[in-house]
């Protein structure tokens, strides 16, 4: 076993002698995973990697916009969110890796000296716009011999819905909001390296072909 750790995350390295079916150890990882997931610190998760090795790099590719009409953000997030799925879905493909241009995050700077106004911690800003993002299960509702599930769909979706996130009401009973201590503004997620194709993209993607595949595929660069 080996181990890496840096900053927000680590990695465990586990070498099986050679000829150890591969699945069999994946599978052997994943039981030991699934006990120390308990014991790890609150909002800690494990993830086992790719079923790729490190030959396993085949195609390397870049976007770019001839036009200019897109930026570095909105090329980023077409990779992530869309191209990057497509081309796992390709039989082969085990991992589809992006790394470049700048990934959007809305980012809330909070005032210290508004939450003190309002006598509110950090905690309280954190939990308040984490619950705010997600989906709430309801009960069943009978109507004319019918069932209907209810749910709540809270996902954020302009800096407006942020802003509008409750924290606590004041001494008057009028909820304070995430915009009345802190400014929501859309902006890029720090970087901590570059990619570049002769200057004229700097978003990228990397296809790692699975360990047991059986086709080949040249490496090149688009």
């Amino acid at each position: 076993m080996r181990g890496v750790s840096d900053f927000g995350y680590s990695y465990v390295y586990v070498v099986f002698l050679d000829g150890t079916d591969l699945y069999w150890a994946r599978s052997r990882v994943l039981e030991y995973l699934s006990k120390i997931q308990p014991l790890l610190p609150k909002g800690v998760s494990t993830e086992l990697g790719p079923d790729a090795t490190g030959v396993g790099w085949v195609f390397q590719y870049a976007l770019v916009d001839a036009s200019g009409g897109h930026s570095s953000t909105e090329l980023r997030s077409l990779q992530d969110w869309s191209l990057r799925y497509r081309l796992q879905a390709v039989p082969g493909v085990a991992e589809v890796a992006s790394f470049g241009g700048f990934v959007k995050q809305y980012q809330v700077t909070v005032d210290p000296n508004r939450l003190r106004a309002y006598d509110l911690a950090i905690t309280d800003v954190v939990d308040a716009v984490r619950r705010s993002n997600q989906e709430t299960g309801g009960r069943l509702l009978e109507l004319g011999g019918r069932e209907f599930m209810v749910g709540g769909r809270g996902y954020l979706k302009r800096t407006e819905d942020l802003e509008a996130v409750a924290l606590k009401p004041d001494h008057q009973g009028t909820p304070v909001r995430v915009g009345d201590v802190a400014r929501v503004a859309l902006g890029p997620e720090i970087r901590r390296g570059v990619s570049d194709l002769d200057g004229r993209g700097d978003v990228a993607g990397a296809v790692w072909s699975c360990a047991t595949a059986r086709t080949r595929a040249p490496s090149s660069t688009a």
